[in-house]
């Protein structure tokens, strides 16, 4: 449904857009326009290089999300593609914070989020070409559209603090009446699946303008529920130049009328600032936010995607913000089925990378379940609520409510995929630790949550005529009912074993430690057959299946390591006749393959699962299930974002890894790929790893310790090594076997492991290219 805004402003819209190069000759302090981007001295290092070389690229229009320009904050998200007419293009906003407040119904409908509306800029004359580029190093989308009357020049952002979108724009002549408009959408959810009966949306908006000269325009939308949100805009014009802002503001559950009056505050609180301040504050964020890391590979193509990962995970997530859905900040105009945030699998594979690319400042992991703990109990069938047990129904809402749904009873009818899903959540809080060493995340957050989330399975835990512990009938997610299920099995097993290790880092006990070194003992072992380890009791894996639920045991939980021999024949066995049937898998399942033989030392089949992936195929024909070309996926018409986000974690894979107490410097490189460069990366034990791989050798390894954590390093360098500390003094280490050191580095100390006798030069690079990489985009 829209409406007429009544300031004589078009309600399409199109908006112009100026190569980057183009941009940087628009003056600076007409408070309508930004100034270029440049680097301070006009020298930019490699993190610079290597982001901006990562953009995306625009030649024609896109259609819709599925190869559009994306922006986001962690809140607020843009999408910028075709517009209704010939002559408009289209600014979807979104919000992540924006959703529903009826929990009489399950999240996708109680929880939902909903659809906010589009900015339009119509133009004078139809479209006829474009020439866009999202630029990550800025975090900026800067370009030029044509039409048969002219042109118009732009550079657009959704500012990283102030949550704010800005787009300035400049037109040519013939094009001097482009107009900006915005079209609000209906407040329902867009989920058709599984819809309650009663199910109604919420009401109109309602459109007004404020502020002392009446130029802030408003859409006030209210909820059934109470409170709502206000998108709030106003234009300001010098000469040909104009710069939009606009703010969404979302309150439950205060009074909707007062959501109106701080967006308004925040419009013109923005728009009094001076845009180059404005410009530099938002770039100066995501210029640290890029140099906390660097990698770089010879496939362009896959270290692009990479990088644009990172800008995307940035762009969707933030320490304190909400939690993952699978839209991030971003709302879907077409196959919006996935209206809330899913537990399953989603949120989890989808964070991975933030802990090894250095960027724990977007966990939203943690801070989710320290600022919401209160509502687990929702989750938990009412006659287990004692107190003691918690649970995590899926999907909930950002805030872990369940809406009118819980985990289910185990052996009963009511049984459900979701009894694992708190206890997955709580491996990613204690990745964070491990990547942190961090005491206060144990304590505050993991260990008071893992304990609760332990006891809901101990609740039905029961003595075979074996003598062993056993679980009744549960869901392996998105396959089958088994008893034993190997998936909760595998989750129960990682949560006993892991609120024993935190007693030792807390230096504390627990009334229930020896029940939990019980079922230690006496739990089950994972039901197998010639297949190797499957999904329970008499339940073979028979047919292909996308979630990799049966093997979190190898990954990433790494209950089983390839270091043992004892241990890799089942690991072999079991990932060889997973990866055999293909035909329903999702693009989420190649990223997995690809990591789990990155863990078992398969370098090729990792790149060749990668690359199938990322290439675009379409990994389940039924769905037309693919990477798109700006790097989302899309699955049945769906939106999803957390498969391309899990393939970035195989990269870093590839490159390093840290489990089992031991860190491996490129453990898993491909021939095809030559030389290698990282710098700080984030491993287990808190320690931050640099390294070059040339001509297929380790060059040289860095590590730097935060935290003091004991250090045994899979170097990798052939031959005899030197190593000292950044001053070039000998430090102690002992061999333990090939490639391999312990090193005994305190807190904050480097060491430099290097070939014997050589002095490489240890910085960063870029290294060369193998093959060509044409831009991620619409580039031709």
């Amino acid at each position: 449904m829209t409406t007429t805004t009544g300031n004589g402003i078009s309600r399409r819209g199109a908006i112009g857009t100026a190569a980057a190069v183009a941009a940087g000759v628009w003056s600076a302090g007409s408070g309508t326009a930004w100034a270029a981007p440049r680097e301070p001295g006009g020298a930019e290092g490699p993190h610079a290089r290597m982001a901006r070389a990562a953009a995306l690229r625009w030649r024609r229009m896109p259609g819709d999300w599925k190869d559009g320009p994306f922006l986001g904050n962690g809140l607020l998200g843009v999408q910028v593609y075709r517009g209704a007419t010939a002559n408009s293009v289209k600014v979807m906003v979104s919000h992540s914070q924006v959703q529903d407040q009826r929990p009489q119904w399950r999240a996708p409908y109680g929880f939902s989020r909903l659809p906010i509306g589009h900015f339009d800029l119509t133009l004078a004359g139809e479209v006829t070409g474009v020439d866009w580029t999202l630029d990550l190093w800025d975090a900026e989308l800067r370009g030029t559209v044509t039409t048969t009357r002219g042109s118009v020049r732009f550079s657009m952002l959704v500012h990283n603090t102030r949550t704010a979108l800005l787009i300035s724009t400049r037109p040519s002549a013939g094009e001097e009446g482009a107009a900006w408009s915005f079209t609000w959408m209906s407040a329902t959810s867009p989920r058709t699946k599984d819809k309650p009966a009663d199910y109604t949306g919420n009401p109109d908006p309602r459109v007004g303008s404020a502020g002392d000269t009446w130029a802030t325009r408003y859409v006030q939308q209210p909820l059934l529920a109470g409170g709502g949100w206000t998108t709030a805009w106003r234009e300001r014009r010098v000469g040909s130049g104009r710069l939009l802002a606009a703010h969404i503001v979302y309150r439950f559950p205060d009074d909707v009328s007062r959501t109106t009056e701080l967006a308004v505050a925040e419009v013109a609180r923005t728009l009094s600032a001076d845009p180059d301040e404005l410009v530099r504050e938002h770039r100066a964020w995501w210029h640290r936010f890029y140099r906390r890391s660097l990698l770089s590979v010879p496939d362009k193509r896959i270290q692009h995607f990479y990088w644009i990962q990172l800008y995307k995970a940035a762009c969707a997530t933030r320490a304190g913000g909400p939690s993952m859905s699978e839209w991030g900040p971003w709302y879907p105009e077409t196959g919006g089925s996935w209206t809330a945030v899913w537990w399953n699998l989603n949120v989890q594979i989808a964070t991975w990378l933030i802990q090894g690319s250095n960027h724990l400042e977007l966990d939203s992991v943690t801070s989710t379940f320290k600022n919401f703990e209160e509502y687990l109990p929702l989750s938990v069938p009412p006659q287990y609520q004692d107190g003691d047990t918690y649970a995590l129904a899926h999907p909930s809402d950002w805030k872990l409510r369940p809406g009118a749904k819980t985990v289910g009873i185990p052996g009963t009818s009511t049984k459900t995929d979701n009894n694992g899903n708190l206890i997955w959540a709580m491996h990613n809080i204690w990745l964070s630790h491990r990547h942190t060493m961090d005491v206060s995340i144990v304590r505050d957050v993991f260990y008071p949550i893992l304990v609760k989330a332990v006891n809901f399975y101990d609740h039905f835990l029961y003595e075979g005529s074996d003598g062993k512990l056993h679980l009744p009938l549960t869901r392996s997610p998105e396959w089958a009912d088994a008893t034993d299920c190997t998936y909760d099995l595998s989750l129960l097993r990682w949560g006993c074993a892991t609120l024993l290790d935190s007693l030792r880092v807390l230096r504390t006990d627990h009334p229930r430690a020896g029940r939990w070194r019980e079922i230690l003992k006496r739990l089950v072992d994972y039901p197998r057959d010639a297949t190797g380890i499957v999904i329970g009791a008499d339940k073979p894996l028979t047919e292909s299946h996308r979630h990799f639920s049966h093997m979190l045991w190898l990954y990433p939980l790494h209950e089983l390591s390839w270091d043992r021999p004892a241990d890799r024949e089942i690991m072999r066995t079991t990932f060889d006749h997973w990866v055999k049937d293909r035909g329903l898998w999702a693009g989420y399942s190649y990223a997995v393959a690809s990591s789990m033989a990155s863990v078992m030392e398969r370098p090729e089949e990792a790149l060749d699962f990668l690359t199938f992936f990322t290439d675009g195929n379409v990994v389940h024909r039924t769905w037309g299930a693919r990477m798109t070309p700006n790097t989302m996926y899309v699955e049945d018409t769906n939106l999803g974002i957390e498969s391309p986000l899990t393939a970035a974690q195989s990269v870093l894979d590839m490159a390093v890894q840290s489990h089992g107490g031991t860190v491996r410097v490129f453990p898993c490189v491909s021939r095809r790929w030559p030389d290698l460069s990282v710098q700080a990366l984030r491993t287990q034990g808190a320690f931050l790893i640099d390294a070059d791989r040339s001509g297929g050798r380790t060059r040289w390894v860095r590590v730097h310790s935060e935290a003091g954590a004991p250090l045994v390093l899979q170097h990798g360098i052939e031959g005899a090594v030197d190593v000292r500390d950044e001053r070039g003094r000998r430090l102690r280490h002992r061999e333990t076997g090939p490639g391999r050191i312990e090193i005994p580095l305190g807190r904050e100390e480097t060491a430099v492991i290097v070939p014997r006798g050589t002095h490489p030069d240890l910085g960063p690079r870029d290294v060369p290219a193998v093959g060509d990489a044409r831009p991620w985009g619409l580039p031709d």
